[in-house]
């Protein structure tokens, strides 16, 4: 879960043949199925249900010519703004698996107002994921702050990269942190391009993956 694989609907991959590409790795890696999320910001990529699948109808397409036996399905990537306020209260909003739907912050401030939206978002029956927490560097000195959103039972979903150092040594930190107190629901690639690979195969010797996995807390088998 979590990629970018779509070819040109936002900062991931770029055309077809990338595409086409990224999800050959996926499969040579062992992996049978792919929920790939494009990112839906209100002033950036103004991404709708219908560019998404249509876009991805064609990406199938092309990998079932390639004969890749990969499961491939979409959802998306929301930003925390106010197009995601909006699309919540028009029940706009892509999920997957059990009405799960993937949110991320903006990596330099911190939202006012996470914790009302949370709330909604549950009260109305989804299942919030908050994306790639260990990449939230405003929290980082108050570390309360994700700990009062597990207790609110919002899922986690750390990004494999960040296992292998590739953002910084400090998210690395942090991603290992949460999985010491148990605070982790999802893994994720995250993946743009070609570039993430050698960082998901290096996450697989990471020893605190390893414990993730066999503390059977991980939810992406029930995807």
């Amino acid at each position: 879960m979590h990629s970018h694989l779509i070819p040109g609907i936002d900062d991931g991959s770029e055309s077809v043949e990338d595409s086409i590409e990224l999800i050959r790795s996926f499969y040579n890696l062992g992996y049978k199925k792919i929920i790939t999320t494009p990112h839906i910001m209100f002033d950036f990529f103004k991404n709708t249900p219908e560019i998404i699948f249509k876009n991805l109808e064609n990406l199938k397409n092309a990998v079932a010519k390639e004969q890749i036996p990969i499961k491939i399905e979409a959802a998306a990537e929301y930003m925390l703004d106010e197009g995601f306020i909006q699309k919540f209260r028009a029940g706009e909003l892509l999920t997957f698996g059990k009405k799960y739907v993937l949110i991320e912050l903006s990596a330099y401030f911190p939202p006012d107002s996470i914790y009302q939206v949370m709330f909604d978002l549950k009260l109305d029956g989804y299942n919030p994921i908050l994306a790639h927490p260990e990449r939230y560097a405003y929290w980082y000195s108050d570390f309360e702050k994700f700990v009062t959103l597990k207790d609110r039972e919002i899922l986690f979903q750390i990004n494999l990269p960040s296992l292998a150092g590739y953002y910084s040594a400090e998210v690395r930190k942090i991603a290992e942190k949460f999985i010491d107190n148990n605070m982790v629901d999802f893994v994720g690639s995250d993946t743009h391009n070609s570039v993430y690979f050698e960082q998901l195969e290096k996450s697989r010797y990471s020893k605190h993956l390893e414990k993730l996995i066999n503390s059977g807390m991980l939810k992406n088998k029930e995807l």
